[in-house]
């Protein structure tokens, strides 16, 4: 079956860096879109960041361009989000995800056939 399972989070200072990463099985990894989301409390979930296949396309939302690099490395079926110059606002529960299309805002999440467990991401000011 497909699973999805983040990891790399945790507590931060603002300014601080975080990685990110996301283990993928029970598919065939190089063959998809894969994209991250994030959820802060009391908020709608939100697109974060998206990879083609190859990893040679990718789409970052604007609130965090040029600050994450989303990448991957489909020899270890693990897609990774580089999170650098942290901000408060950063804070919230960051999700990977498998997409049947191409993701490039929040209306791509209709495309997303599977979700990971999400993990905790929190900067503290």
């Amino acid at each position: 079956q497909v699973q999805l399972v983040e990891s790399g989070g945790g507590l931060v200072q603002a300014g601080g860096s975080l990685r990110l990463s996301c283990a993928a099985s029970g598919f065939t990894f190089s063959s998809y879109t894969m994209a991250w989301f994030r959820q802060a409390p009391g908020k709608e979930r939100e697109f974060v960041a998206t990879i083609n296949w190859s990893g040679r396309d990718t789409y970052h939302a604007d609130s965090v361009k040029d600050r994450f690099t989303i990448s991957r490395d489909n020899a270890k079926n693990t897609i990774y989000l580089q999170m650098n110059s942290l901000k408060p606002e950063d804070t919230a529960v960051y999700y990977c995800a498998r997409s049947r299309g191409p993701v490039t805002s929040n209306a791509g999440q209709m495309f997303i056939d599977y979700w990971g467990q999400g993990i905790q991401v929190t900067v503290s000011s």
